[in-house]
């Protein structure tokens, strides 16, 4: 079973996502240019709501991290055991559940490493359990790496790999994790992101900004003028985004907790409707809420409605972008409704009451609110 969402959403000037110089990300797309927002944007942002609206409890999500040996030892010191050992203790358990140290800083790993909270308060307490084992050859204020160390049992890396399961951390069930060292210990993910694009033709800008040295006397005749000079790169668009979500997969990778699973589909619902990328969000403010949201429930492969945008959308007469891209999203759904056997397909649909003109084929599947969407996808889910 498939649960699919495809929202519009219209943002004021922005760079929400920036490339290596510091422009908003872009693609061509249908032959034109479209601005985009990375799929691995959107997915942190729906994290990060996961925790600031306690969507999900703290113990059901993760944490992606080098520093997976700090947060074990940290665990030690709070449980009593002294700092450097703890730090040496956590090293040496890191190591031997096989994941590559950094070569510059052996106390972290190589790598960011998707980790679960159960997960990692499990590896701390083996490391209580075990702390004689995993200190011995320990030197107050000597390196780990050049401490006396003995071989550790092969029982402990076995219980620590063990550890690993994942199958409480909600958002590793949902976007997957790959350990390159662990490849038994990876997650498929459960969800599938699309990279937001453009549902019109982009147009970069440039703002040119001046910034006043406070501390400049008004009347200072040397050095006139301002303080600092720089430009920033934005654009404004009309997004289209896409994320499915497999159910029958999510079940499977938290391990059967049915009731976690429709938790984690509603948070991923709220989150994918309202979180937003963050960045300039201090220079442009660009928090404007979708104004279209599609939700399908069906056992048939996923469809992605971005071809409905193939041909940039324009405004038109009295018909502003998001008018007219509601109208080609419907007007796409119902040619492919024809091309292909939608009919066991549930569909349901919000819309900013200004636009539910721009409806012909969907106006049927009409639901008042966001909320009821939801509410209504997950009366329709069997875990």
């Amino acid at each position: 079973m498939i649960v699919e969402l495809h929202l519009l959403q219209n943002f004021a000037p922005a760079n929400l996502n920036r490339d290596d110089t510091g422009s908003p990300k872009d693609c061509e797309f249908g032959g034109y240019r479209r601005a985009r927002i990375s799929s691995q944007a959107q997915k942190r942002a729906i994290r990060t709501l996961f925790r600031e609206r306690q969507l999900l409890p703290a113990e059901s999500l993760g944490q992606r991290t080098t520093r997976l040996g700090e947060a074990i030892a940290a665990s030690l010191v709070e449980a009593g055991k002294p700092a450097d050992a703890a730090q040496f203790a956590a090293g040496n358990l890191i190591e031997a559940l096989g994941i590559k140290a950094n070569s510059k800083r052996p106390e972290e790993t190589s790598y960011l490493v998707f980790a679960g909270a159960d997960e990692m308060a499990a590896l701390a307490g083996i490391a209580e359990n075990h702390w004689e084992t995993l200190t011995a050859g320990f030197a107050p204020g000597a390196e780990r790496k050049k401490a006396k160390k003995t071989e550790l049992p092969k029982e402990i890396a076995s219980e620590a790999k063990r550890a690993l399961d994942g199958h409480r951390a909600a958002d590793i069930a949902l976007f997957g994790r790959m350990i390159a060292d662990l490849p038994d210990r990876n997650r498929d993910a459960a969800s599938q992101v699309a990279h937001a694009i453009s549902t019109n033709r982009v147009s970069m800008e440039f703002d040119f900004f001046t910034a006043v040295d406070d501390l400049k006397a008004a009347n200072e005749a040397e050095d006139a003028g301002a303080g600092m000079l720089g430009t920033v790169e934005f654009n404004s668009s009309c997004f289209y985004r896409y994320a499915n979500l497999d159910i029958h997969q999510l079940v499977k990778n938290l391990g059967g907790d049915r009731d976690l699973a429709m938790e984690t589909i509603r948070a991923f619902m709220i989150g994918a409707i309202e979180a937003i990328p963050t960045g300039k969000q201090n220079t442009f403010a660009a928090h404007q809420p979708p104004s279209f949201l599609l939700a399908t429930v069906s056992e048939r492969a996923p469809l992605s409605l971005a071809n409905a945008f193939l041909g940039p959308v324009a405004p038109k007469g009295n018909e502003d972008l998001m008018a007219r891209s509601i109208a080609a999203l419907d007007g796409y759904w119902g040619r492919m409704a024809a091309l292909y056997d939608l009919d066991g397909v549930k569909l349901t649909v919000a819309v900013d009451p200004a636009y539910e003109h721009a409806l012909s084929v969907l106006t049927g599947s009409r639901a008042g609110r966001m909320s009821d969407v939801i509410e209504t996808v997950l009366a329709q889910v069997e875990c």
